[in-house]
């Protein structure tokens, strides 16, 4: 659901998943935390006008975006619907940006392809504080809102024959 030079995708509400009888396990970054928590607020808030209910919403701290891969197989083992790795990696001066970019991706696409609980990447990789804002509720929307309506609808992942 990448968005260039534009604000989030628009969405239907009356279009996505009644979440009520879903539960959702938001992984959450404390690296950057200004970032990640307005990412996780924002899919928080999507998550309960969908009509989860608040309990069923359980949320993971961990210290770093690397740290998303581990947290979200232990959240996996609890059985939600879905698990949101929610993250901000800023680069720096070193190749550091690079690795840790490469390893959280590469690590949530794995734990996709070894459980049948999906985890939904909301990892932001930006250049600077500045497209980390923009896109955490600045102009470009915020991306916790499109990680919360992924969660939902691979949460009830099923068939659609009208596009057939």
């Amino acid at each position: 659901m990448a968005s260039v030079n534009k604000k989030s995708f628009e969405y239907d509400p009356h279009t996505l998943p009644n979440g009520e009888n879903f539960k959702f396990h938001l992984v959450v970054s404390e690296w950057n935390k200004t970032i990640t928590y307005s990412l996780s607020s924002a899919a928080i808030k999507t998550l309960l006008k969908a009509g989860v209910k608040e309990e069923n919403i359980l949320i993971w701290s961990v210290p770093g975006s690397f740290e998303l891969i581990y947290g979200s197989k232990k959240a996996q083992k609890n059985n939600p619907n879905a698990v949101i790795a929610i993250g901000s990696i800023i680069q720096g001066q070193t190749k550091h940006f690079e690795y840790i970019c490469q390893a959280v991706t590469h690590g949530i696409k794995d734990l996709n392809v070894k459980s049948d609980v999906p985890v939904i990447f909301c990892v932001l990789t930006d250049y600077n504080i500045d497209q980390a804002k923009a896109r955490s509720g600045g102009k470009y929307g915020n991306k916790g809102v499109e990680a919360a309506i992924t969660a939902l609808k691979m949460a009830e992942l099923v068939p659609n024959p009208k596009l057939k």
